[in-house]
């Protein structure tokens, strides 16, 4: 039995001396180079006690030695969680208990703070935004070469932590398969080959930048220009040797304010896909308009990694996400009765495929729940599909927040809200924002509920970044129903247009 994510993805390419990453200072790096530290980090793991089955969990800056550690801990037949670096000592804290990582990887900085959740001194091991850190004292000490620990397709290569709305979180377990099966079938539905240089400058701590568009430049052996984040000026002088670009909407919306982001500083780039979030229509056609390029925007989950894809040769309809993917299953059913709905009525989107992850990680009873008999994941997302099978989401079960890409679930939130001094209740609602797709709002009511400022500084320590409200209300009461549930829905309408002049 192979490795056989590892056997698909990177060994074909493993003594290449063809470029794959060009790092910030301008540096290439070959697919042999980046082989070698793989293992690198493998032997380093393995050294360490890693056996088969155990999680390597990592909280870093994004480095190539980053993407090296996700390989490597797969390699040496492990799983891959990484971690949101907004996230809080407490939150990780969570993640840790639950997923029982054989080794925590931190950034220095926050190794004081994340320490103590670890069992032991050993199993802690620092990485850096430079690359430096007790990790890579480590591996560099360590051989370059390392026979893949045999794994299965369904077995586990990763867990990635997706909040419930109940407050709790979920780890969505994805196997070999799963993370192989999607990068094949989108590497050729974007049509990505060797001659192709992305610019990438996503967080490689979720989905889109560590599992679609990393994995897919390894599938196709294409180049990455990889970028620690997104910074304006460093996407403008990179964007004329990109042929490609994977982004969330706010990627998008701040090029467009620079009045240097042109056709003719895209002109030879074939490709521009944006996920995460939604895609605002009105960025769609102004993207259009100033580059000639229309956007290709997919539909994806953390469980299921990608679904459907607008198509790369067709109509890229604004405002839909296209039909479903080759071997993957759409379908859109009536919530209550779970009948399939005809062409565009709104009904719950549940898919199957390969890409679907098998469950969450010690959740049983909650991975059958989110299934039905048949095999189709319940996505929580309110679509339609038109007569020739394009996707649009309409809303979101579960009152989901997407803002900046970053999945956010009020209820989360509202339990740090609703423990603070002078607040009665609250109620925290996804409105539009021009940036992020969507903005994080909290209504509360209460004697003396604090200021929006004081909100921020009281929740600082609990909640990450992302999370936290970009604009606080107060009220009242909160519009209810017969049944007494909160009406979000109303107070969507009412603060529907708070941020229109942030």
């Amino acid at each position: 039995m192979s490795n056989y994510l590892i056997d698909r993805l990177l060994a074909p390419r493993e003594r290449s001396e063809k470029p794959f990453l060009i790092l910030p200072d301008d540096s290439v790096m070959t697919y042999r180079e980046f082989a070698s530290g793989v293992n690198r980090v493998a032997n380093c793991l393995v050294a360490g006690g890693l056996v088969p089955g155990d999680r390597v969990a990592a909280q870093v800056p994004k480095t190539w030695r980053t993407l090296a550690l996700y390989l490597g801990a797969v390699k040496a037949g492990g799983a891959f969680l990484p971690l949101n670096g907004a996230y809080t000592a407490g939150e990780v804290g969570y993640f840790v208990e639950n997923a029982e990582p054989r080794f925590l990887v931190c950034d220095p900085a926050a190794l004081a703070a994340l320490a103590p959740l670890m069992p032991s001194a050993d199993s802690v091991l620092t990485l850096d935004a430079d690359g430096g850190g007790t990790l890579t004292d480590a591996a560099d000490v360590c051989g370059d070469a390392f026979n893949a620990v045999p794994r299965d397709a369904d077995d586990l290569a990763a867990i990635l932590y997706t909040s419930g709305t109940t407050g709790r979180s979920k780890g969505a377990m994805l196997t070999h398969d799963n993370l192989w099966s999607n990068a094949e079938v989108l590497t050729g539905s974007w049509r990505f080959t060797e001659d192709d240089v992305l610019l990438h400058a996503l967080p490689v701590f979720h989905t889109h930048g560590l599992f679609v568009a990393s994995n897919v430049l390894m599938v196709a052996g294409g180049r990455m220009i990889f970028l620690p984040g997104f910074e304006r000026d460093a996407m403008i002088r990179n964007l004329p040797r990109a042929t490609s670009m994977m982004g969330v909407p706010t990627f998008y919306t701040r090029l467009l304010d620079d009045p240097r982001f042109d056709r003719d500083l895209v002109g030879h780039i074939r490709l521009f896909v944006s996920g995460s979030a939604p895609l605002l229509a009105e960025t769609h056609v102004a993207f259009e308009e100033r580059t000639g390029h229309r956007i290709l925007e997919r539909y994806g989950m953390t469980e299921t990694g990608m679904n459907t894809s607008n198509p790369y040769d067709g109509d890229r309809r604004a405002g839909t996400v296209g039909p479903a993917l080759p071997g993957v299953e759409i379908r859109v059913v009536d919530p209550e009765t779970g009948a399939t709905l005809p062409a565009g009525e709104i009904g719950m989107v549940q898919v199957r495929g390969p890409n679907v992850f098998p469950g969450y990680w010690r959740m049983p009873e909650k991975t059958a729940e989110e299934f039905t008999e048949d095999g189709f994941f319940i996505t929580g997302d309110l679509g339609t599909l038109s007569e020739d099978d394009y996707l649009t989401i309409v809303g979101r079960g579960k009152d989901l927040i997407i803002s900046g890409g970053y999945n956010v679930y009020p209820k989360e939130i509202e339990l740090v809200l609703d423990a603070l001094p002078g607040v009665g209740e609250s109620a925290v609602i996804g409105v539009p924002h021009r940036d992020f797709g969507e903005g994080v709002v909290a209504v509360l009511t209460g004697d003396s509920p604090p200021s929006e400022e004081q909100v921020r500084e009281l929740v600082s320590d609990q909640l990450a970044r992302f999370k936290q409200p970009k604009k606080v209300f107060h009220v009242d009461a909160l519009p209810r129903n017969s049944m007494g549930k909160v009406q979000k829905n109303v107070l969507r309408e009412q603060y529907a247009h708070c941020f229109d002049k942030t």
